[in-house]
């Protein structure tokens, strides 16, 4: 009988505490009605849930069943319903994900409504063996012929209530023993026999014919699931202490990675450590397709300043110096300490001395330099690229701090009066693509006379007969 062994699936495999209620997922199936009977049998609080899908013309048909089921079983029931296809359509969804992700967002609403320990749903030993089966022929890694656990948590339904399933190792002809010999009648779903769903074909065509080379072919599915869930374990204790090397932080929509660091790595330890980035921020992101990880891992590789590429689901990756972002396009990304003036500031007008804070947290300071001698001194070896000596008799008052321009030209230090294209000396400099348009630039009329945080202009330079020196701080007061 299926109650063998159920005290030790329930409390250990699934971790579920004895007197505290839990929600059933009640389609009115033998799966899920053999888990309810096996669960108000063994003394647990349940709460009937049963969602109505609107696929079929038995639909209503099987509500109102659970719902009379549950009255003469004196069990509370929950019931709601939407027209899932329909919603397909509006999403872009396959009917089969559509119906998943109502369904588990109204028994997670059922469970949190009702304080409940766990969600729980009637999945047993032959769907692993199909789901096992699918992940296969999909190509996917480890993380999917794994199979499905007794015990997870499903952070885009909710972070702290788990989804069980107690039956995974019960077998359906075992299901439906118990059933007929604790006398209960379930409905048939016709739709199980229709070759149109993947999990059918695989159910009634592909399994029995692979039963003629291996007539235990869905047990050995089974417990390679298993066995590669103790060895997913083993990894993932690796890949943990990987994850604490590489990840620099976290945020809303968004996780820094080191780039340099996840170069040094595998190919296999790249492919993981991207993989658990994506699902960081989508937890619910299913089969992430060779292809796609194949695109992540060449990017990586690159070592070619500030790019990014449209990756999967509306993720990106944008690579900026040693800094890898995986993040939705919406993200709000932080700062990398740049110096970025207010997208609706006016040109800012400059005359010495004076301070201004001419972007939000950082402050310019211009004062003439008493020491004309010491000035050429101290800009020999000037470490510090947001500071600069000028020669004040270059300039035209006042000078003006402003946006980049399309078009707009560079005269750097260093470069014998030639100019560049500030896109190009942006490109050269390393500056990230989304900090170049709101890098502030010193002018003098419509003369570049300094770029903050890097050298200021030829045209400007101290000579030793310079006799008045405008010296140039940029200081930031907030941290990033």
């Amino acid at each position: 009988m299926l109650s063998v062994n159920l005290s030790e699936r329930l409390c250990l495999l699934c971790g579920l505490k004895p007197g505290q209620p839990i929600v059933v997922g009640v389609s009115g199936g033998p799966d899920s009605l053999c888990l309810l009977d096996l669960l108000r049998s063994s003394g647990y609080p349940v709460i009937v849930a049963h969602f109505n899908h609107k696929l079929r013309p038995e639909a209503d048909e099987d509500e109102a069943f659970v719902r009379k089921l549950s009255d003469r079983w004196k069990l509370p029931c929950e019931v709601d319903s939407a027209e899932v296809g329909l919603y397909a359509d509006e999403h872009g969804l396959s009917l089969e994900d559509a119906a998943r992700l109502l369904r588990y967002r109204f028994l997670f609403r059922v469970a949190r409504q009702n304080g409940a320990q766990a969600v729980a749903v009637g999945h047993t030993a032959d769907d692993q063996a199909e789901t096992v089966l699918m992940h296969f022929l999909r190509g996917t890694g480890l993380n999917g012929l794994r199979g499905m656990s007794y015990h997870v948590i499903l952070p885009d339904f909710d972070d702290q209530i788990p989804l069980v399933r107690p039956l995974l190792d019960a077998w359906r002809e075992d299901i439906v023993a118990h059933c007929a010999a604790r006398g209960i009648y379930p409905r048939w779903d016709a739709s199980n026999e229709s070759p149109a769903y993947l999990r059918n074909r695989l159910r009634h065509i592909l399994l029995p014919a692979l039963e003629t080379y291996n007539p235990r072919i869905r047990e050995a599915l089974c417990r390679m699931a298993y066995l590669l869930n103790g060895d997913y374990e083993i990894l993932t204790e690796m890949l943990d202490k990987a994850w604490a090397t590489v990840c620099l932080g976290e945020g809303n929509g968004y996780v820094i990675l080191d780039a340099q660091a996840l170069r040094g790595t595998s190919a296999g330890y790249r492919r993981n450590l991207l993989r658990r980035a994506l699902k960081q921020i989508r937890p619910g992101l299913q089969n992430v397709d060779f292809a796609a990880m194949e695109r992540a891992t060449a990017f990586v590789e690159q070592n070619a300043g500030s790019r990014q590429i449209d990756l999967v689901a509306g993720i990106r990756l944008l690579a900026e110096g040693d800094r890898l972002y995986v993040a939705t396009w919406e993200a709000n990304l932080p700062g990398g300490g740049w110096p970025q003036l207010k997208r609706s500031a006016p040109p800012m007008s400059l005359v010495w001395p004076g301070t201004w804070e001419i972007a939000p947290g950082w402050t310019l300071k211009a004062e003439r330099w008493p020491n004309p001698a010491l000035a050429w001194e101290q800009a020999q070896g000037n470490a510090n690229p947001y500071q600069a000596w000028l020669d004040a008799d270059a300039l035209k008052v006042p000078l003006t701090v402003r946006f980049p321009r399309p078009g707009d030209r560079f005269q750097p230090l260093g470069m014998a009066g030639h100019t560049v294209k500030l896109s190009d000396f942006f490109i050269n400099q390393k500056i990230p693509r989304r900090a170049r348009s709101a890098w502030p630039l010193v002018c003098s009329g419509e003369t570049i006379v300094w770029v903050p945080g890097f050298r200021p202009a030829h045209v400007c330079r101290l000579r030793q007969q310079t006799r008045n020196v405008l010296y140039l701080s940029l200081t930031c007061s907030k941290e990033e």
